[in-house]
Order: structure tokens, then sequence, then C-alpha cells
């Protein structure tokens, strides 16, 4: 019987790339957005519309997975918000929805879906990001759920280790996904079109360039798989080019 994987954010750029990644690994995968349009019918066997930053939607997504599949062996965390504004720029409504849906989301699905873990001795795999510990003017709503969802991966590694379940983060850097082009607004990069801006910063990076979603997808394979990653849990891998490998004054 084929392992299966639940993926948030799943019509999304590293989202996408992970289902054809787990597909092409085996997995049955169960795809999760709150967008029905560009499904990746090719790599996602099963299809839950729903948006996770509502309260109930976890109850009804794992239900339907318990029904139609008995089983979960992973969970990929995956779905995200963003909003590039200063603090002072900053509603209190705009970021309560980043931390509903950034946090809350990750909390209540990883809490519904624990009954299925626990039997299959499963993995949850969160998505972070660099800037939970390195960050940028103008996204700080952003920065603080994703330092956040880090603290809360720490603590379900310690509650669920005697289960047999384990909990890491994947912390991407730059990215070339839809979000990555959005958020390319906030000034800190140099150019006249995305393109050359995805090139500027990519320039600012060790390896000369920003990443693409199949590279953070294999990342999160490694850390679902229970026998490429046997031993790690609680863990954060950084998949940022290096970018924050290097000092500032360099």
């Amino acid at each position: 019987m084929k392992r299966v994987a639940a993926i948030t954010g799943v019509c999304g750029g590293i989202g996408r790339a992970t289902a054809q990644v787990f597909n092409r690994a085996g997995w049955f995968v169960v795809g999760i957005d709150r967008s029905d349009k560009d499904v990746p019918a090719e790599d996602v066997h099963q299809f839950i519309h729903a948006d996770i930053s509502k309260v109930n939607a976890p109850h009804s997504i794992f239900e339907y997975i318990a029904v139609k599949q008995g089983r979960l062996d992973t969970l990929v965390n995956n779905a995200a918000c963003q909003i590039c504004k200063t603090i002072a720029e900053t509603s209190a409504e705009e970021f309560d929805m980043i931390m509903a849906c950034n946090v809350r989301s990750i909390f209540l699905s990883v809490k519904t879906a624990l009954p299925l873990l626990r039997e299959s001795q499963g993995s949850i795999v969160n998505i972070s990001s660099v800037h939970a510990v390195a960050t940028s003017v103008g996204i700080a709503a952003y920065a603080a759920s994703k330092g956040a969802l880090l603290a809360l991966t720490r603590a379900m590694a310690l509650e669920f280790g005697e289960m047999g379940i384990r909990c890491n983060a994947v912390l991407p850097g730059a990215v070339d996904t839809p979000m990555l082009h959005a958020g390319l607004g906030r000034g800190h990069v140099s150019g006249e079109d995305i393109q050359k801006k995805i090139r500027g910063l990519g320039k600012k990076h060790v390896l000369g360039r920003v990443g693409q979603p199949k590279e953070i997808g294999q990342t999160i394979l490694f850390l679902a798989d229970n026998e490429r990653s046997s031993f790690m849990t609680g863990q954060s891998l950084v998949v940022d080019g290096g970018a924050t490998a290097r000092l500032s004054t360099e």
C-alpha cells in the first residue's frame, strides 16, 4: 500500500513541486488548497478544496482523509500568507490574519491529524522560512509567524516523540515562486522587471541564484520519509543557497 502524504497549499509554487516530488517517489498525494484553480492534477491523487485558516477546516479535511484513505503517513504544512508592510503600516486585523494562516492553522491541523499520524507513526514537516532567523524591512508579521512556527515545531517534536511521530521544519530562502515575485516589490533588490529583480536577488546568494521549488520539495521528502531521516526530529533545515551564511558586513 502506498504511503499517504497530505500537502497544504498544493496549488502554490512549493506545494505544486512538492506534490510532484512525492508522486514520483511513489506516495499517494492528497493536496489541500483554498484555491481550486490550477490544481496539479497530474501529481495530486485526491484534492480537497478548503481554507486551512478557518477554525473548522481541519476536522472536515482529516475526517475525509480517514474515510477515503484510512491512513496518513506525513503532513506537510506548506500553505502560508504574506503581507509586505512595515510594522507601522500593518493593522491588527492583518497581523491576526497572518498568524491565523501561518501558525494557528498548523496547530489545529496537527491536533486533528494526530490520531492518523500516531497510528502510522508518521511525520510532520512544517514549512517555515529564513525570515524566522534573518529578515528584511517591511515583512514583520510574516517573519514573526515563521519564527513562532519554529518554536511550535520543537514543541511538537517533544510532545509527539513518544508516539513515534517526528516533526521537523524546512526554512526556504528565496525560491522562484509567485510569493517571491509579489514580495520583490519591497525594494531590497533593483531591476526594471521581475526577472531582472530575481537575477539581482540571486547574485546576493553564495550559489549565485535563487532556489527552485523542486529543490525545496526534495528537502521536504527527505524529512517526511521515515527511512531517509529516521533519527531527525525537532530540527530546522535552512535551504537558502547560502544566503544566511554570509555576514552582512561582507
